[in-house]
């Protein structure tokens, strides 16, 4: 009798059920009107800076605000269909988020292979 997994083991269990995308398509798809969703705590965009038009929502907040039928939603969350990308600093936190907005009906969510820190190392714009 096996125990819960890991959460090495859960993490490969919700990868699997993600397209997730690197660094250079999550540029292509935020400019074919993909919504960027950095969810990185503040003192890590404060030390490392901000993707350009990427929306800032913080982790604890993710579902109630991008949830279109949601009574605390951002005016980006315009439905389901949204084309939706997960940014945390390295990209675990974010397969998890990417798949809890997957629960909400979010299909087309997912999540940056590598988080902030491979988008930076691409060389993709990043202000202060």
């Amino acid at each position: 009798m096996s125990g819960p997994p890991g959460i090495d083991e859960y993490l490969e269990q919700v990868r699997r059920g993600l397209e997730r995308i690197g660094p250079q398509e999550a540029f292509e798809a935020a400019a074919e009107g993909a919504l960027l969703v950095d969810i990185r705590y503040q003192a890590l965009r404060e030390r490392d800076g901000l993707i350009p038009g990427a929306l800032v929502v913080e982790r604890n907040e993710l579902e109630w605000r991008l949830d279109p039928q949601g009574s605390h939603r951002l005016p980006q969350a315009i439905g389901h269909d949204l084309r939706i990308v997960v940014i945390c600093n390295e990209g675990y936190a974010s397969s998890l988020a990417a798949l809890s907005l997957h629960q909400l009906g979010l299909r087309r969510a997912t999540d940056l292979v590598g988080g902030f820190q491979a988008w930076k190392s691409a060389g993709l714009p990043v202000t202060r």
